[in-house]
């Protein structure tokens, strides 16, 4: 999510040819609130400066709220003013693992977030809504994942077995009742025993859809995996990617397969991004970006992205109908309707990730150390803020 020092950013296919040189003072000083991951835990960069709040913290799906630990005291922040709208005393060892997205509903555990979580052969979580709290103590290997809208039920991945966890499955959790429960199916049915898909998880990313109802997760190389409703109808699976789109109010999900060769390269050159009237897909390794439509929850038009082979991939949708895709050393911008490349503008790689301003003006690269920002029509830049040990830029607000 980010990038090297000492680079130019070029206005390219038929724009005027600009050069940018680095410095150190910013030509136009910054003006939104970048939130970043760490080697020391997560930042909140802002126009005064930088506020690191240590790797006991957890941001929304969105990106709007955050939650801090620190001293035994919960804190729910909103991310884009700083302001705490509440704070809570809780015990110690607790580590903030999910929040909902209106930041009233925290879910706590005792470990931290892993790409594949230690057998176990239980799990104690702690939730807090409105200010009050309740333990859990759960059996087997569960991880928060993310809270319904209306925070009464938190989804949460099981991953199987529990000695020896290697695969998982999504399903919620009452907090009324303290059980879990399968999820529905698109036609709102419950899933019956038997028929629940299990994922491995790999090179997982997800998003929020323009409504906040949708919670969109992208997987990659799932051979063999079988869909519930492959599972119900007795057909084989072997889905390589798709996005598992979970319906965070109605409590369904469904997944949307992905075309060949979608999935068949790295996990980290492919990249999911939600905009005005849909989302998008891309893969660094093949050049294929796909458009996904959230009504019909289908695959749309298809396009060729000249964007860096076999590299970390990025991708925004902008409400001015571009696509911005990046890998390695390029952003890459599309005009969403004619699929026409508009710009392309090198920049220091590894690009660490992607970000845009509220007003659509402002574009923002991460790299090793730092975070840079430019003019979003033009590719120029603009800026640089020194962010040490940076590891991923996650949000602009």
């Amino acid at each position: 999510m980010t990038t090297r020092r000492d680079f130019l950013v070029l206005a390219g296919a038929g724009l005027a040819l600009g050069g940018c040189r680095e410095t150190t003072r910013p030509a136009a000083p910054m003006r939104d609130v970048v939130l970043a991951e760490t080697s020391r835990g997560l930042v909140r960069l802002t126009p005064r400066g930088e506020r690191s709040h240590g790797p006991a913290a957890a941001l929304s799906h969105d990106g709007t709220r955050l939650a801090v630990v620190q001293e035994n005291v919960l804190s729910q922040i909103v991310a884009g003013t700083g302001v705490t709208e509440r704070t809570t005393g809780i015990t110690a060892g607790w580590l903030p693992r999910a929040v909902s997205l209106d930041g009233r509903a925290c879910a706590l555990g005792r470990t931290p977030a892993a790409t594949v979580p230690d057998g176990r052969a239980r799990t104690p979580l702690l939730v807090v809504v409105d200010g009050r709290s309740r333990e859990y103590d759960l059996p087997g290997v569960i991880e928060p994942d993310a809270f319904t809208s209306d925070a009464t039920g938190l989804f949460v991945l099981e991953w199987l077995p529990a000695a020896k966890p290697d695969h998982y499955r999504v399903r919620v959790l009452d907090l009324d009742s303290g059980k879990t429960h399968p999820l529905s199916t698109r036609a709102k049915v419950p899933v019956p025993g038997g028929a629940e898909e299990t994922m491995r998880g790999d090179g997982r990313q997800a998003v929020l859809s323009g409504d906040r109802k949708l919670l969109l997760t992208l997987y990659t190389h799932q051979p063999g995996h079988q869909h519930t409703r492959d599972l119900l109808s007795g057909r084989p699976g072997n889905a390589h990617a798709f996005v598992h789109v979970l319906h965070l109010v109605e409590r369904w999900a469904y997944c949307l397969d992905l075309p060949h060769p979608f999935g068949e390269g790295p996990a980290r050159g492919h990249a999911i991004a939600v905009g005005p009237g849909g989302a998008a897909v891309v893969d660094s390794t093949s050049g294929l970006l796909a458009y996904l439509d959230l009504e019909s929850l289908a695959v749309g038009r298809r396009e060729r992205v000249p964007i860096s082979l076999d590299a970390a991939a990025f991708l925004l949708l902008t409400v001015d109908r571009r696509t911005i895709a990046g890998a390695a050393g390029k952003i890459t911008v599309l005009d969403r309707d004619s699929g026409a490349v508009t710009a392309v503008w090198p920049v220091p790689e590894p690009l660490l990730g992607l970000g845009l301003s509220g007003d659509g003006e402002r574009l923002y690269t991460g790299s090793p150390g730092s975070v840079h920002w430019h003019d979003a029509t033009t590719g120029a830049l603009l800026g640089r803020s020194a962010v040490e040990g940076l590891t991923a830029l996650r949000f602009v607000r």
